[in-house]
């Protein structure tokens, strides 16, 4: 159990469309819509757990070129973040948007993450806790990766929250974008290569 509570840490602490949104988020709208946004991915990310578990992903991604095109729109939210934070002047902020962002949003994003899909499909499909009943086994670990994944994401909010109270001199904060936009073009070009290799996760 230790090595499975380690290993759901290892992943769900690597940025991904998700959490690079709830920072994007936080940065743009504050913390009210942040947490709504928050409760999108998490209702998102446990259906997408349940998919997983329940064994009708494995059947749902034999739909042709379905992994391509999760992966194509994750890629182009990330791709989108990173021009925003580069070009963003003075004013730090993972992203902008005409529309603020809520629940629904959320929820929405969780089912084109291929990081989603990747990380449970890693997380039920191997690493067995040994317990004798399968449906306890499955319920012990939706617990362990709740525990962790609400944290780490109210983290990243924090981040994103934080970094707009900042008020940091403008050149400093020019810098603080132009480096926030190159982390998230690696994680894109990460991306890329999983993809490339048939792993479909995203960065």
């Amino acid at each position: 159990m230790l090595y499975f509570t380690m290993a759901v840490m290892g992943l769900l602490i690597t940025p991904g469309p998700g959490v690079l949104s709830v920072a994007g988020v936080g940065a743009g709208f504050g913390a009210r819509r942040g947490t709504q946004f928050i409760a999108g991915l998490f209702v998102g990310t446990n259906l997408v757990g349940l998919l997983v578990a329940s064994g009708l992903w494995g059947i749902v991604r034999n739909v042709p070129y379905l992994e391509e095109i999760l992966l194509g729109v994750s890629l182009a939210f990330l791709a989108y973040l990173a021009f925003r934070i580069a070009f963003a002047g003075s004013d730090i902020s993972f992203s902008r948007a005409t529309r603020m962002p809520g629940a629904v949003d959320g929820l929405l994003l969780q089912f084109v993450n291929p990081k989603a899909y990747a990380v449970n499909t890693t997380l039920f499909g191997s690493m067995p806790l040994g317990f004798g009943d399968p449906v306890a086994e499955i319920a012990t670990k939706f617990l362990i990766i709740n525990l962790i994944w609400v944290p780490v994401h109210f983290g990243w909010l924090w981040l994103g929250i934080t970094l707009k109270r900042l008020d940091l001199p403008p050149k400093t904060q020019r810098l603080v974008n132009y480096a926030m936009a190159v982390a998230m073009l690696g994680a894109v070009a990460l991306a890329l290569v999983a993809g490339s290799s048939g792993s479909g996760t995203a960065g």
